[in-house]
């Protein structure tokens, strides 16, 4: 199984960066790729970016050039740094590890993300 633990929100104004980072745990080697994805409150969950085991990444169209995914194969961690933050990326935001193909690990706490003006 594989853990995940997300962490690094916080509020920050409008134009501001973040990096939150996604902690794996467990069997880390099985990991095929590693998702983020936000929940604003009253919205659905969406997805948000995503890096494969191999290194390629993708990310949403609503914050394609503000947002980065990328990895720390050592430290087992995922990290998305968020640039240019605007009021609408007020979000909780979670990871998930999908791996074995089949499998994803469960929803964490998440990381809660406030953008003010």
């Amino acid at each position: 199984q594989v853990q995940v633990v997300e962490s690094g929100g916080g509020l920050v104004q409008a134009g501001g960066s973040l990096r939150l980072s996604c902690a794996a745990s467990g069997s880390t080697a099985s990991i095929n790729a590693v998702h983020w994805y936000r929940q604003a409150p009253g919205k659905q969950r969406e997805w948000v970016a995503t890096i494969s085991s191999g290194g390629d990444t993708n990310v949403a169209d609503s914050v394609k050039g503000r947002f980065t995914i990328s990895r720390d194969i050592a430290k087992n961690t995922v990290y998305l740094q968020m640039n240019s933050l605007k009021l609408e990326d007020t979000a909780d935001y979670y990871c998930k590890a999908q791996y074995r193909l089949l499998f994803t690990s469960d929803w964490g706490q998440g990381t809660q993300v406030t953008v003010s003006s």
